[in-house]
């Protein structure tokens, strides 16, 4: 089984895969992506148990994304949705599902990988955009509880 971290950027790069293709297409871009794994002799090959964690949690975050977009565009001042480079939006949009929707997560653990993800995919300012916008989905989050 892979680590949470593991599990967490594959769903990332699920996500950030299919911003690029319609509703349609989703089927054939998660066979593409299964495609794409380890193979099962190395040491990093995906269990069935890992795909299916990362397809349905790639499922979950798009059934919220309606939710989502706009939460996001609340928190972001001279930026929405459309205008962001697609590896910051699949990185927030898979954050703001963790905080919002996903109890066993805490918020501090959602935001710290985001960023890290962000930094890895994305340009030199991915991490501290992403960070300041999740800093304040969480803060407003905290104020509805």
């Amino acid at each position: 089984m892979m680590k949470r971290r593991e599990l967490r950027e594959q769903v990332f790069r699920l996500l950030f895969r299919v911003s690029f293709h319609t509703e349609e297409d989703m089927k054939e871009q998660m066979l593409l992506w299964a495609e794409d794994l380890p193979a099962e002799d190395t040491q990093e090959a995906f269990k069935e148990k890992d795909i299916d964690y990362i397809t349905t949690r790639c499922g979950k975050v798009l059934e919220k994304v309606a939710q989502i977009d706009p939460i996001i565009n609340e928190n972001t001042e001279g930026w929405n949705t459309e205008r962001m480079g697609k590896v910051e939006l699949s990185v927030l949009r898979l954050a703001v599902y963790e905080i919002l929707f996903d109890e066993d997560i805490p918020a501090s653990v959602a935001i710290n990988e985001a960023v890290e993800i962000a930094k890895k995919y994305g340009q030199e300012s991915s991490g501290a955009f992403v960070n300041a916008i999740l800093g304040k989905v969480a803060k407003s989050d905290e104020s509805k509880s």
